[in-house]
Formats: C-alpha cells, structure tokens, sequence
C-alpha cells in the first residue's frame, strides 16, 4: 500500500478492518498493557469494535493511526488526541503491539513520523505526551525525538501492583525541526 504519511521504517495508516484483530488481541495481552493506561480489564470483541468505530471515523480532537511496516504488516497504533488546532496543541501517543517488535525503531520512526505531520500538515507547535515512571522504552523513544520532561504527576496512577508517577513531556515545533530538520 502507498497511502498515509510514511517515515524510514513505518507508514501511519488510517484505521480499517484488517486492524481490528490485532487491536482487540493487543488491548488483552497483559504484556502489552503493562506500561499502557488501559488493558488492565477484559475488552470484549463488542467493546473493542465499539471503540475501533469510533476511532476509525474522522474526528476534529482525535485522529488514530495504524502502525504499518512499509511492506504493510500491522505492528502498532498511534494517536493524535485532544486536538486543538486554535492553540496549536495536542497530545500524542503510540505502541507497538508485538513484542517481537520491540526495540526495532518501529515506535521512533511512528513518533517522527507523526510529529512531523502534527507541525506541517496540522500547522500545530507544541505536542505532549506522557507515560508512567519505569518505561523506559518510551523515555528512549521519546528523547530520540526530541521530547523533553517538563513535569510530574506523582503516584497518580495505579498500574499492576504500585502507584506510578505520570512523567509528563513536550516537543515543540522549533526543535523538533532544528533536530531533525
């Protein structure tokens, strides 16, 4: 396929069907969940397409994404939420679903790819994240592309066994490009 917004190694895609069974076995694998907000409690097949709908249609505040290798093979999602194109914000966030997949600059080129949308396509300048202390996957991931920690939230979420801070990140549009050009 040669639509949606391609980076070195991935292409953001919007959503459509042959998504779905990844995204329903993804948001039930505890491994996979460990560090995400959700995925703590069964998602039914009727909950996950209720969700997968509603995600896959055009939305002015959200906009998800596949994660799909170049040569089409589904491995992650990535979304751009709560946006808000008047101040020129919003809040980002992605996973790559097998872990198989880990640790392969799929989630880094997911994340330049859609900042890089974000700034010249949506004409926004400041995009958050955020993730719970003790991923450091998503630290790596997220400095590689240029994310800073601006904040904290501590021990604001329960996840498996503990209270975890929220570490809270931004990247604006000037440096985003002075790294990356």
């Amino acid at each position: 396929m040669s639509f949606g917004w391609e980076g070195k190694l991935v292409r953001l895609v919007p959503l459509d069907e042959r998504h779905f069974d990844n995204a329903l076995r993804w948001i039930n694998d505890s491994e996979i969940t460990a560090w995400l907000l959700v995925g703590d409690y069964p998602t039914t097949r009727i909950a996950e397409r209720e969700w997968f709908d509603g995600a896959s249609k055009s939305s002015e505040s959200n906009i998800i994404f596949a994660i799909e290798t170049l040569d089409g093979r589904h491995v992650g999602m990535s979304g751009i939420h709560q946006l808000d194109r008047g101040n020129g914000t919003a809040v980002t966030g992605s996973f790559i679903g097998n872990p198989q997949d880990w640790g392969k600059g799929f989630g880094t080129d997911a994340a330049l790819t859609r900042a890089r949308y974000c700034f010249e396509v949506l004409g926004l300048r400041l995009l958050m994240t955020s993730f719970l202390e003790g991923n450091e996957r998503s630290m790596r991931m997220s400095t590689r592309v240029g994310f800073r920690e601006i904040g904290r939230w501590p021990k604001k979420y329960w996840k498996r066994g503990q209270f975890r801070d929220e570490i809270l990140l931004a990247l604006d549009r000037d440096s985003f490009f002075a790294q990356h050009g």
